[in-house]
């Protein structure tokens, strides 16, 4: 029998060290070069950031990059996250084309997890189905390419992603919702821890000026056709 191979901890998040230190001071300083002021002073530059930022003033967060590699989420999570391409952000992959997928880890979601006869059922899928691309790469010799068709959207992933201020705040808007897939939601407050631990700047604007934050907590109402209840709807507040 196979071993089983998935995940009973959160994937990981390491941020690189291309990322901006400084994000606010850098907003700070390039927006301060279009306005005709003093960028040698990194307080002001600071502030100004800081300005930019509270004021709505969003394409100055465009230029505050963060690199970063998600490792151990599952393919369906990581393919929901590269859905988001405000500010043209890029990644790359790992490959289904040349990495030995034949003993694949895999993510449980929870609610399977919990029901033991359900994740063993769910067990033996992914387990037959790693039997399968190994019976037909060895018995029958088809390439890895071809065989990687039958990876489910389950098994874990890596990549190198590259993006920016504006963009996750723009993601946090929908994904940190109640209603986002719980994978989702985990990944981002990865994100965001990993983000505090690496500058001084990150953590200032993650616990101190809440940069994250839903539709729902920016509007003071919800603006999605179902929401979770936690304010109310749209309508609710025009008509009141």
């Amino acid at each position: 029998m196979l071993a089983r191979r998935w995940n009973q901890t959160k994937g990981k998040v390491q941020i690189l060290s291309e990322t901006t230190d400084e994000p606010l001071t850098l907003a700070g300083a390039l927006c301060g070069v279009c306005w005709g002021a003093d960028t040698t002073n990194p307080e002001k530059n600071f502030k100004r950031g800081l300005d930019c930022l509270r004021s709505g003033h969003g394409r100055v967060l465009e230029y505050p990059q963060i690199y970063m590699i998600l490792d151990g989420w599952s393919a369906r999570v990581i393919r929901e996250f590269t859905r988001h391409l405000g500010g043209a952000p890029t990644y790359l992959q790992a490959s289904t084309r040349y990495i030995d997928y034949n003993d694949f880890k895999y993510f449980i979601p929870p609610a399977i997890q919990n029901i033991e006869e359900a994740k063993q059922i769910y067990i033996d899928c992914m387990n037959n189905t790693m039997k399968t691309i190994q019976n037909l790469e060895t018995e029958f010799n088809i390439k890895r390419e071809d065989t990687a068709n039958l990876l489910p959207l389950g098994m874990e992933t890596k990549i190198v992603y590259r993006t920016n201020l504006r963009m996750l705040i723009d993601m946090a808007k929908v994904r940190k919702c109640t209603r986002a897939y719980h994978e989702f939601r985990e990944l981002f407050k990865a994100i965001e821890d990993s983000l505090c631990v690496y500058s001084d700047e990150w953590e200032y604007l993650i616990k101190e000026e809440h940069i994250f934050k839903t539709k729902c907590e920016i509007l003071n109402y919800c603006n999605e056709t179902y929401g979770c209840g936690k304010y109310p709807k749209r309508e609710e507040v025009i008509n009141a």
